[in-house]
């Protein structure tokens, strides 16, 4: 799992030179001259049982299949490990990084403390902020010094600001260590300005004044105010333009745009692009349309079409506008930009997913229509642009089969074994990986579906590298009912492997929620397996809109006792057959 979670993925094995024959002592993490800014780090491996494994003179405890796991604190800097086992001994080097942020040795700025950091470009009147990280003398306090930023022909002071609480990154959450922390003592300046009209302002001049010395350093991006009246206009040219809350990746992702939206472009940030509804989007997914003006449009009539598996809902519009999407609980809502309503009339029969449709103009350019639905579980949808007509094609529930023995009868099932070729995922501590297990149990998985009497498509079903946007096209184009990824977990650099362990879901879109709930507690339960807990996370394999996909951590590769049951073929078998009939027991529920 540690690809998806954007962790380290571990994977080197340090062998001594006993012969092959004999068993030995393995270190599989960290491999030597590892390098991380964490302020532990754990070590994980096997050796034979008999005896004692010791990591710089101390014992270590091991699983009784010889494997272990424990954790030691990193100082700044290199730190020497020997880790032995009888006459076997292994050294390993780990660096641990200073992340602190880069002083000048006097009076001066911290290095990559100016913002902006980029080129930007803001509408007449948008405040334009500055902010700058000072290292003054000791015993100097903020407010005794001045921090100015030029800016054409106007001085912007900046103001000390007191400490604020500093957030750690998203992966905390994983390891239960998501706390906020304080900020360092270092002066923090912050001051905004707005300009009423267009201009290129150039580069802000940052000034650092003390006791009648002055630090003078340009900053790292250029400024400039658009004109309203000539502002350009974006069409988006990927299948679905990644949207988000903030100018660049660390920032929450909203609803993707169809190919072919256009949307007047109000403000930019290095390759950023602000969209006039408030999203942002990177500058590689767009196109500039040459003499454009801002998209607007008005609706009337909202169509419907009944397909065989799916209901799709028509709007007819003068250009393709920017939308959104929000699911609720027996609701699905499709709220349009810069668009008005003349509507007046609207057609909807007695649908076998639709039971009301409801508009509302939400503000000035801004229109909102809601889908009650006569169940609450969702199974899909997909959302397009057919040259200016907007198509959200909604799926309807499957139907469960009429026989005992063949539940799934009508249900089809992609089942993508994670990781592979390359991409071998976390490791265990005899050097096992987890894209091989993923898919020893996948298989099983999939067997025990198919007697079921389910369609199953795997992603893969060998050692092949496959790309996550390869696995999301898979799911949409083969329509499942649902999709599952089958993964196994591990942990940061700083999380405790020798207590953490048990079964997780994850799940990102709200028609997967239920499904997420109702496996980890059905697989907990039915196999006693200690409980990792259910996450809402962004990942590639809960992303797709298709069908409901809930991704699946089936066990810790890095906990050296969970290992010895991922690693059971047993298990294994126990574990497929659980999550099989969690899917079933979840099909029978949501009917």
């Amino acid at each position: 799992m540690k690809n998806l979670l954007g962790l380290v993925i571990i994977g080197c094995i340090l062998t001594s030179s006993v012969t092959l024959a004999e068993p030995s002592l393995i270190v599989v993490f960290p491999k030597t001259n590892y390098q991380t800014s964490a302020q532990k780090i754990f070590f994980l491996g096997t050796a034979p049982p008999d005896g004692q494994v010791l990591i710089n003179s101390k014992p270590i405890n091991r699983s009784k299949a010889g494997h272990f796991s424990p954790s030691f604190p990193l100082r700044l800097g290199e730190n020497l490990f020997t880790v032995r086992h009888d006459n076997q001994e292994l050294q390993i080097k780990v660096t641990r990084l200073n992340t602190a942020p880069e002083l000048p040795e006097g009076l001066g700025f911290v290095k990559d403390s100016l913002t902006p950091a980029a080129d930007i470009a803001r509408l007449p009147g948008e405040l334009i902020c500055f902010s700058a990280l000072a290292k003054l003398p000791q015993g100097v306090t903020p407010p005794n010094a001045n921090v100015s930023v030029k800016l054409a022909n106007q001085t912007i002071a900046l103001s000390a600001q007191p400490q604020q609480a500093q957030l750690p990154s998203n992966l905390a959450v994983l390891t239960g260590q998501n706390q906020p922390y304080a900020q360092s003592s270092l002066g923090n300046y912050q001051g905004c300005t707005t300009v009423a009209t267009a201009a290129d302002l150039g580069q802000p001049q940052f000034q650092l004044t003390l006791n009648g010395k002055t630090i003078t350093q340009p900053g790292s991006g250029k400024i400039q105010i658009l004109s309203r009246g000539e502002l350009p206009v974006a069409e988006i040219t990927a299948d679905a333009g990644v949207t988000r809350t903030g100018p660049n990746t660390d920032f929450s992702r909203l609803t993707p745009l169809p190919k072919g939206t256009r949307a007047t472009v109000t403000g930019t940030e290095g390759e950023w692009l602000r969209l006039d509804y408030g999203a942002w989007i990177n500058s590689k997914e767009t196109r500039i349309l040459p003499g454009a003006i801002e998209p607007q449009t008005i609706i009337r009539s909202v169509g419907y079409r009944q397909l065989p598996g799916a209901t799709e809902i028509v709007f007819p519009l003068q250009v393709p506008v920017p939308v959104s999407v929000q699911q609720s609980e027996q609701a699905i809502a499709l709220t349009l930009y810069n668009t008005t309503a003349q509507t007046d009339i609207i057609r909807l029969d007695d649908d076998p997913l639709i039971y009301r449709l409801d508009w509302q103009q939400e503000a000035p350019g801004q229109v909102k229509y809601t889908f009650n639905l006569k169940k609450a579980q969702q199974w899909g949808y997909k959302l397009r642009y057919d040259g200016t007509t907007l198509v959200l094609a909604l799926r309807h529930p499957p139907k469960i089969g009429n026989t005992r023995r063949k539940l799934l009868a009508n249900f089809k099932i992609v089942l993508d074994p994670g990781h592979g070729g390359k991409e071998t995922g976390a490791s265990g501590p005899t050097g096992y990986l987890e894209k091989d297990v993923n898919l020893v149990v996948s298989k099983l998985l999939r067997d025990d579906l198919v007697k079921r009497g389910a369609t199953v498509v795997m992603t893969r079903e060998d050692d092949r590298e496959l790309s996550l946007v390869e696995r999301q096209a898979i799911i949409s184009k083969e329509e499942p009912c649902i999709a599952i990824s089958i993964h196994h977990n591990s942990l940061p650099d700083d999380g405790d492997a020798e207590k953490i362990k048990g079964f997780a879901a994850f799940w990102y879109q709200p028609q997967a929620h239920n499904l997420a709930i109702f496996l980890q507690k059905y697989v907990v339960k039915k196999l006693g397996r200690p409980s990792y807990g259910v996450f809402w996370d962004n990942l590639a394999l809960t992303r797709p809109t298709a069908a409901p996909s809930v991704l699946l951590e089936l066990g810790f590769m890095s906990n050296p006792d969970e290992f010895e049951q991922v690693v059971n073929p047993e298990e294994q078998k126990k574990m497929a057959n659980a999550i099989a009939q969690g899917i079933t027991e979840w099909f029978r529920s949501v009917q």
